[in-house]
């Protein structure tokens, strides 16, 4: 199961599917779902087989987290990529992200979604991505989505829970992985889940910002493989 971030589809993972061929991958869609419980249940409703291996991408990577919550006993591995378990922050901090997730809604309702992701992406790549064609090709995976999908998955992140209570517990093979430039997800606090992880694989992913599946494919993959081939 490879869970795919905010407004993004099975294109952030089209190098991992191509590269591992021995998998049956399955890249679910989140549509209007409003909740990361509720995409994690809608993780374990579509899972083809009872128990299977579970990567999950930014938000994704939090809904596998509720996937560990929910079901922990169905998840053979667990791979974590670009993403975070801490909550909303209280305080000024807090609204601040809310406001400034809102700002992003009234642009894309108002401008449409592309202009949303022409100033929403730039900060997701490496500097060297920028107006490049894998720049245009999340452009136009963020234009395949709508401004109502954004306003429902805004609502799931902004009430996301603390997931970090879940580290210490997790016993499966578990991979934690990010862009070396990734500064919406930066490496810090994926070395702090490594920490917590008792004998996860830490993997930074040089000259990669966010969109690290994208950015990089045959390192991802590469980290993807051996993670599949741990015992």
């Amino acid at each position: 199961m490879l869970l795919p971030g905010l407004m993004c589809d099975d294109a952030v993972w089209t190098g991992q599917i191509a590269a591992l061929p021995q998998a049956r991958c399955v890249v679910p869609a989140w549509g209007l779902t409003d909740s990361l419980t509720a995409m994690a249940e809608q993780v374990l409703k579509d899972a083809p087989t009872e128990t299977f291996a579970l990567a999950g991408h930014s938000m994704g990577g939090r809904v596998a987290l509720e996937v560990m919550r929910l079901a922990p006993e169905r998840v053979e591995r667990l791979a974590l990529l670009d993403t975070g378990t801490h909550t909303l922050a209280a305080g000024e901090a807090g609204e601040k992200e809310k406001a400034g997730r809102m700002a992003l809604l009234a642009i894309a309702r108002s401008r449409g979604m592309r202009a949303l992701g022409d100033q929403w992406a730039r900060g997701m790549v490496h500097p060297d991505r920028l107006d490049m064609p894998l720049f245009e090709s999340i452009l136009d995976m963020l234009e395949r989505s709508s401004p109502e999908q954004f306003a429902a998955q805004i609502k799931a992140l902004l009430n996301r829970p603390d997931a970090a209570p879940l580290l210490a517990g997790i016993q499966c093979p578990t991979l934690i992985l990010c862009g070396a430039d990734d500064a919406w997800s930066p490496p810090a606090q994926h070395r702090a889940m490594h920490a917590a992880v008792k004998g996860s694989t830490l993997c930074l992913v040089e000259h990669s910002g966010h969109m690290s599946t994208m950015e990089q494919p045959a390192a991802v993959s590469a980290a993807l493989a051996d993670w599949l081939a741990r015992n």
